[in-house]
């Protein structure tokens, strides 16, 4: 066995023991916290390690055991593309734990901590062995034990009616995808003779009936955990009812897995037929402009920001469907800038979603709202949480020179390339993710203004505002980390571009990347190191002038106004109705204003919402019928044990007859 796996491995028990230990301290809160989180804070970094070694050396090995149950082997093993995830997992998990050291401190005395460790431990163990697996039985297993283990901290709160509803709504979200994914596994597994990846690699027929049922299936479990429209309506309700750190985590490699999983399919059926790649592009459209729609019209900062990670997995999605394009033509070129940036974007995503729900768990904790339109003049208030809030807005937006930047850069060269060297109609979808691409791009940067400006710029807008203090030194410390990642992969783009060699050849069959790609990358670092110098000068400079002469603090011109309040200032439902107005007919903004009579008027009210149509017309309707129907079977439920005993012995008796039939 190699090193990266081993450490891999080894991280496992540590954070299982940490998880237990937790549990054990139930009533001792403080103890609790502090073992968990060491225990976390180690088994990540131990495990960061092995995935970053694993990367570095390209590392290919798998181990198999025996079972004892019947079912075959169990397998687990390291490739570039499960190094890859697995950076991404224990790099923002462990700046999680970071996070929860100081988030979990304050927490209202109605919740102990315990729990909140244990599980967040199981989580990270679980999406870990997710990416290990190498056969189904282990791989579904692992997949379960992380669905629960998030549904647990999900409802970690579950003292709110709406905690509760998003739990459920979450959990029959995870296990209504987990019917596909079975269905997926049994269709490969069969004629294979084995739930092993290899066998099953072996055994199917690259672009055949069975290839393309089981890109169907994959497409639609996975879709499910990723996120990608329409079925995305768990992710806005369990995101913002999760405690923080775990939202981070759950928004920023969770989601991924989904992403994971239908990569890890790609490479068991061989070269992927073209129309998949097209599939995938319509989906990144649709859910990329969707999602960004959502956003801007959110009130709650933490629902913004779980819309806004739709819009990013419909970047991904553009990213996988432009990979296999390239490779469905044999193109490997355009087949690595579409998977390479697809990679690049789940890390770069991953580093600054996490840090925007650590910004907003910090202003949930100095504020008690996370409603936009309570808050304003934080910036003031909470300098470090701000500039950290800033650079991953900045980052989402995908502007240089930081890390949101580079990954989008790849997928439009790939798409400019597309439209050059691949056959006409090839080359008309590829050109469709250019335009796409740049109105997420410009709708982003149009969300995340209005996120930052309503939050922290202006005055406050209630006492609550006003009093907001900076968080403890940990959450700072989580925070500061993740936005110096954000910068660093920005100027320095080339080290994260290592990083995606291997997995990018994994499955593109090349890692050749054009030469304008490193002569713009190239450019960029120069220009960013150039900018960075420039503002450091410019502070220097001011801090020189003023440091001798007095500074007094005043208002700004208030354009004539006598005496400005901060009612006064742009809403979050003003700044954005402008940019949403287009979208009134395919997205429902309904829009209730009134009391604006007279010259001076006393009352006046505005409230906008854009219905999510995926949830109120398709989801939702379905969830209640499903929840109906098994409500039908609570005559099952009678609480007595020999009424059970005989169900379950029908039960058997049927599966008896069953298999004596298939022989």
């Amino acid at each position: 066995m190699t090193v990266a796996l081993s450490l891999v491995l080894f991280s496992i028990p540590i954070l299982i023991l940490g998880g237990t230990l937790s549990a054990i301290l139930y009533r001792h809160d403080r103890a609790a916290r502090i073992t968990g989180c060491v225990a976390g804070f180690l088994g990540t970094a131990v495990g960061l390690s092995g995935a970053l070694l694993g990367l570095i050396d390209g590392v290919e090995e798998t181990v198999a055991s025996v079972w004892r149950l019947p079912v075959g082997t169990v397998s687990v093993g390291l490739d570039p593309l499960t190094s890859f995830f697995l950076f991404c997992i224990f790099l923002v998990c462990g700046l999680g734990v970071v996070y929860a050291i100081g988030y979990l401190k304050h927490l209202p005395g109605r919740a102990r901590v315990a729990p909140a460790l244990a599980f967040f431990n199981l989580l990270v163990v679980s999406m870990a062995v997710v990416v290990l697996a190498r056969d189904a039985i282990l791989f579904l297993l692992a997949w379960e034990a992380m669905s629960l283990s998030s549904f647990f901290l999900v409802t970690f709160d579950a003292s709110q009616e709406s905690t509760r509803r998003a739990g459920i709504f979450y959990l029959i979200a995870c296990h209504v995808g987990l019917v596909p994914l079975v269905l997926l596994f049994v269709l490969l597994g069969d004629p294979a003779g084995s739930f092993g990846f290899q066998a099953i690699r072996a055994a199917t027929a690259p672009g055949g009936g069975l290839a393309t049922a089981a890109f169907l299936l994959a497409l639609l479990g996975f879709g499910i955990k990723a996120g990608f429209w329409p079925v995305h309506v768990w992710l806005p309700e369990a995101h913002p009812a999760a405690p923080s750190h775990v939202s981070a985590v759950m928004s920023g490699v969770m989601i991924k897995l989904g992403i994971y999983g239908l990569l890890r399919t790609l490479t068991l059926l061989g070269t992927p037929l073209e129309w998949w790649g097209f599939v995938l592009i319509a989906i990144g459209i649709v859910s990329g402009v969707g999602g960004v729609l959502h956003a801007l019209a959110q009130h709650d900062l933490k629902r913004l920001l779980a819309y806004s990670s739709v819009e990013n997995i419909g970047i991904i999605a553009l990213g996988m469907g432009l990979g296999i394009v390239g490779r469905a033509n044999g193109n490997s070129t355009i087949a690595f800038l579409g998977f390479g940036g697809a990679l690049l974007h789940v890390l770069n995503h991953g580093l600054f979603k996490g840090l925007l729900f650590q910004g907003a768990g910090s202003v949930m904790h100095a504020t008690g709202t996370r409603d936009l339109d309570s808050l304003g003049g934080l910036m003031k208030r909470m300098p470090v949480t701000g500039a950290a809030f800033l650079t991953g807005s900045a980052a989402i937006s995908g502007l240089p020179p930081l890390n949101g930047f580079v990954g989008e850069l790849l997928i439009y060269v790939g798409a400019f390339l597309g439209v050059v060297e691949l056959p006409s109609a090839s080359g008309l979808w590829t050109l469709a993710i250019v335009p796409a691409l740049a109105l997420i791009g410009g709708l982003a940067a149009a969300c995340f203004v209005k996120a930052f400006g309503v939050v922290f710029l202006g005055e406050p807008r209630t006492p609550a505002a006003a009093a907001a203090h900076e968080v403890d030194m940990s959450m700072r410390i989580a925070m500061v980390a993740g936005a110096a990642l954000c910068i660093a992969i920005g100027v320095a783009p080339q080290v994260a571009l290592r990083l995606i060699e291997g997995p990018g050849a994994l499955l593109a069959g090349s890692a050749l990347l054009p030469p304008v790609v490193t002569e713009v990358l190239s450019a960029v670092t120069r220009a960013s190191l150039a900018l960075i110098c420039l503002v450091a000068l410019a502070a220097s400079v001011r801090f020189l002038l003023l440091r001798r002469r007095e500074v007094r603090r005043a208002a700004t011109w208030g354009c004539g106004y006598e005496a400005p309040t901060p009612r006064m200032q742009y809403t979050s439902a003003s700044f954005a109705d402008q940019v949403l107005a287009p979208a009134e007919t395919i997205f429902e903004h309904h829009i209730e204003a009134g009391g604006l009579n007279g010259y001076f008027p006393r009352t006046a009210h505005h409230h906008e919402r854009l219905g999510d149509m995926a949830a109120d017309r398709v989801m939702e309707p379905a969830m209640g019928l499903l929840v109906s129907a098994f409500g039908r079977l609570g005559f099952l439920q009678q609480g007595g044990v020999s009424r059970y005993l005989v169900w379950v012995l029908l039960t058997v008796v049927v599966l008896l007859v069953w298999q004596l039939g298939a022989f």
